[in-house]
């Protein structure tokens, strides 16, 4: 795709572009827009996704749902936008022909350089529209800390975690901060 992000485009035709593209992209109110991090994670940034969604899989699986890492979008707002979480969750019936999903009751993104402005701002606002997510967590990798959003009573609250357990409602269990972090950040 050369020059995305400056044709206006619909979610069919971005959906169809981003099935042929060598990078992936996100979409955003008819915009398409290079992801971040298309130079390639930090170590760190990798190591803590993959802690993360280990510890969810077995327990996404035991409850029906499914347990994804940042290749599988997510469409938010009807059609005007498209993410790829770092880590997300679904529990919804699985729709196996679509490429996307719709329907996400924990979303994960790590932290990382600028796009954690993004992460805090635009997608959180993304995030909690949708009536699905529970529980959306923002994990940074340079310290012991978890920005933990939940939806409690129809409002969302924020919670930071330096260590415990965050509650993840959807899959009846809570995410050990200390085992996310350990022997990788002190």
């Amino acid at each position: 795709m050369s020059n995305p992000a400056f044709k206006r485009m619909t979610a069919e035709e971005y959906l169809r572009r981003e099935r042929e593209a060598p990078e992936k992209h996100e979409f955003i109110d008819g915009f398409v827009y290079p992801l971040h991090a298309q130079a390639g994670a930090s170590r760190q940034h990798v190591r803590l996704t993959v802690r993360i969604v280990s510890m969810l899989e077995e327990l996404a699986v035991a409850r029906g749902c499914r347990a994804y890492v940042s290749d599988m979008k997510l469409r938010a707002d009807g059609w005007r936008n498209f993410f790829y979480p770092d880590v997300m969750v679904c529990c919804d019936p699985d729709e196996a022909a679509q490429d996307f999903e719709t329907d996400s009751c924990l979303i994960v993104e790590v932290l990382s350089g600028t796009a954690a402005a993004h992460d805090r701002t635009g997608k959180l606002a993304a995030y909690t529209k949708l009536p699905s997510p529970q529980t959306y967590l923002l994990v940074e990798q340079n310290e012991r800390r978890i920005y933990a959003y939940a939806k409690a009573d129809g409002e969302w609250v924020l919670t930071e975690y330096e260590d415990g357990i965050i509650p993840l409602p959807c899959l009846e269990t809570g995410l050990d901060v200390g085992r996310v972090y350990g022997g990788l950040v002190g």
